[in-house]
Order: structure tokens, then sequence, then C-alpha cells
């Protein structure tokens, strides 16, 4: 496990290439505080773009359209001119699930979004009640809003109503994230130390509160099986839940600062955590081993020094759908794409004062959000998965690590489907 010296090195890394911009509005009484993109999320089919602009605003966009647009008009888009190219949907009439501009008054900050889908990919997990408040179709995509007031919105991403407010939560909702089964349960993380969970086939029920966390809980992932689910916050420590009996299941230790943002891998044999010790570690979390090390600080700072104030803060981490990938924004304003088996970054790009990060449905393009509320993107690096790798993802969608070591094969293969080689 390697870090590399970023002065040296990242003069020979290509650039990546630039997709477009999204510009939030500004004026000159404008407050500097608030302003913050803290998060933006794609719909899960692919649909929809969400992000937070600022000053309790959520813009929804169709995501194709706004691809087409920056092929049409150049990279460089304020959303003000954005949205009088995008068809906005009436509060009327229109195609129910066809997708159109919303701009959403929120009511406060925004500090997280998620978007839910009612397709299922598997058999839900949920428990069946008779009757319900709201009839969620199989088509139904829902946005899930978190607020500085501890307050978590649901809206239909289709219409832009709002559909349930749900108020458990005492601080900042720092994160949110949908069971990927189509239970529509969702997880909310919050600074008030507390994770809950809440099934919105029952109007939203809260049916467990998860407690473990010292202090501020940062943000959390579920396992693409649903399974598990992550959970980081303002301690070194990375905590795994087993969501069949809503306890932990134990406690990765190994960085030296907060842990900040978490995501799996598409297989779910992997785990990717950022944290302000200026590394992200990818983590086996079957078995709680660190099996890469993505430092951006060479030489890797001290343990003391990293867990101090630094200026290669890890901001926001995620996982590519091809699984080869590693997307990692920091404060010393670069963007970095990494392969889990490489030791220095693929591509990197510029970025000022970057909040957050994730890859698109898709995976073809990654979009960071900023302090100032606006979006940027750019092309994820050309990888082609071999024949190799997508029989092992294949594998490890249904077989955990421990499965994989008792297989009657060959221990090089066994290595190469833990990612050990």
């Amino acid at each position: 496990m390697a870090s590399f010296p970023p002065s040296v090195n990242e003069k020979l890394i290509a650039r990546s290439r630039t997709v477009g911009e999204l510009l939030a509005p500004t004026s000159p009484f404008d407050k500097k505080c608030g302003r913050e993109n803290w998060t933006v999320a794609f719909a899960p089919d692919g649909s929809y773009l969400a992000w937070s602009q600022g000053h309790r605003i959520v813009k929804l966009v169709p995501w194709a359209q706004c691809l087409n647009n920056f092929l049409l008009h150049g990279t460089k888009n304020g959303t003000n001119a954005a949205s009088t190219r995008l068809p906005r949907q009436s509060s009327e009439g229109g195609q129910k699930n066809k997708p159109c501009e919303h701009v959403i008054d929120c009511g406060d900050i925004v500090w997280s979004l998620a978007f839910g889908s009612s397709v299922p990919e598997k058999q839900s997990r949920c428990v069946n009640i008779e009757w319900h408040r709201f009839k969620f179709g199989q088509d139904q995509l829902l946005l899930a809003t978190g607020l500085n007031n501890g307050r978590i919105k649901i809206w239909d991403a289709y219409t832009g109503k709002l559909l349930l407010n749900l108020m458990d939560h005492t601080e900042v909702v720092r994160d949110l994230t949908f069971a990927p089964d189509g239970s529509l349960i969702l997880v909310s993380a919050s600074r008030d130390k507390t994770l809950r969970v809440w099934d919105l086939k029952d109007d939203g029920n809260m049916m467990k509160v998860l407690r473990g966390h010292p202090n501020w809980v940062y943000g959390c992932a579920f396992s693409p099986d649903s399974s598990i689910l992550c959970s980081v916050g303002a301690s070194k420590s990375v905590f795994l839940w087993d969501m069949d009996k809503y306890s932990m299941l134990r406690k990765l230790e190994g960085h030296h600062n907060d842990v900040v943002a978490c995501e799996f891998s598409p297989d779910g044999a992997l785990l990717a955590t950022a944290s302000y010790d200026t590394r992200v570690y990818v983590w086996d979390p079957h078995i709680g081993v660190i099996l890469r090390e993505f430092g951006h600080l060479f030489p890797p700072p001290t343990p003391i020094f990293a867990g101090g104030a630094n200026d290669r803060w890890v901001r926001s981490v995620s996982f590519s759908h091809g699984g080869l990938l590693v997307a990692s924004l920091a404060d010393d304003k670069m963007v970095r794409f990494w392969r889990i088996d490489e030791e220095y970054p693929v591509q990197v790009a510029p970025l000022n004062n970057g909040l957050c990060c994730t890859f698109s449905t898709d995976g073809s393009v990654l979009a960071a959000g900023t302090q100032d509320g606006s979006l940027y993107f750019w092309a994820t690096p050309s990888q082609v998965s071999s024949l190799q790798h997508l029989c092992r993802m294949a594998i490890r969608r249904v077989m955990p690590t421990s499965q994989v070591k008792n297989l009657p094969i060959p221990g090089k293969v066994v290595e190469f489907l833990c990612y050990q080689i």
C-alpha cells in the first residue's frame, strides 16, 4: 500500500476530459455560507440528476437532456440558462413519468439527497401492511432531502410534490441512502449521533434507531444486496450493521482522523472509505482487512499529523459502476480517478472548493459539487473490464469472502476473487 508524491507524479498523469458545468446563480447580496452543494445524486434509472444548489433549493433536471445541452451549447452552463431549455412539469398536467425539471424549495439548508425507486431488484424486505396513506406504484421514483433542522422531506420526483415529512432527528441530517432492493427502506445519518431506519411503504414509519457512534454521523451506504449498512462519522472507526437484525456487525479500525464518506463496490466485495487523514482505504468488509490505500499526501503523514488539520482532507469517495475505478475529492483542489489494482491515479482534474462527488448511473460521468452551489462533470476514464473481472464480480455478488476461501480452487484464483492480487 503506497502513496504517491502529487507534485511529481500528477504532472505525468492525464487530465480528465471536462463534460460540462452547471454554475449556480449568484447575486451581490448572497451570503458566503448557505450556498454549499453538499450533495449530488442520480436516479437509479438514470432519468434525473439532483443537487443542493444552496439557500434551501434542490434542482432536479432530466439527465439525458442535460447531457444534450452540454453537447449543443458547450461545457459552460449557468443553471438559469439551462432551465430555459429544459421542459418544466406543470402543476396540473403532463405525463407523470416523463422527466421534467423541478426547482424545489425545501424550507431549510439541504445537506443530503437520495433517490429511491419502488422497482425491486429482488423480493422486497419490508413487511406487508394492508393499508397505506400512499400507494407506491411499480414506477415510483422518490427524492429524499435531509435538512439542517433535522427533518427529512420526501418528494415525488416526477411531479415535485411533497409526500412525507419525517421529524425524529434532532440535528442536521447529514446523509441519506435507500436500500437498493426496491423496498423503499430509507436510512438517515445525523449529527445527533444516530442512524434511523424508515419504511416509506408504511407511510414513513420509523422502524429502528441505530446507536453506537460516539459523535456526529457523516455518511451511510447500503451494500448492493441491502443486507449490510456502512456508516462513518466523527471518529476513526467504520461501522458495519446487519440490516436483518439491526445490530452492529463489526467496527473497522485503521483511519487516523474523522471518516467522512463510504461506498460499496457494485458486487459488495469491497468498501471504500474517505477520511480527513488524507487517505482513501479500500476494505474487504466481510473480514475487515484493508486491501488498498490511496494516499493524497507524500510522504504519508504520521498518525499525529494525519489526526489534525491539513490541506489534504479527503471529502468524498465514489465507486464506479464497473467496479474498477474509485473517484476521490480532496482539499488540495484535485479530483482523482484510481484503478483498484494500481497505486497511482489514472486521471486527475482540477476543482476548487469541492465537497461531494458521485458517478452517474451508467458510470460514464463523474459529477462534483462545490461550496458555491455549482456542479462540474468529467468523463470517466475509459476502462474495459476483463472477462476475469466480470466473472469475479458475478461470483462476489452472491458469495462473501469466507465462502470464496472455502472453494476447491487454486490459491491464486482465490486471491484474485478476494481482490488480493
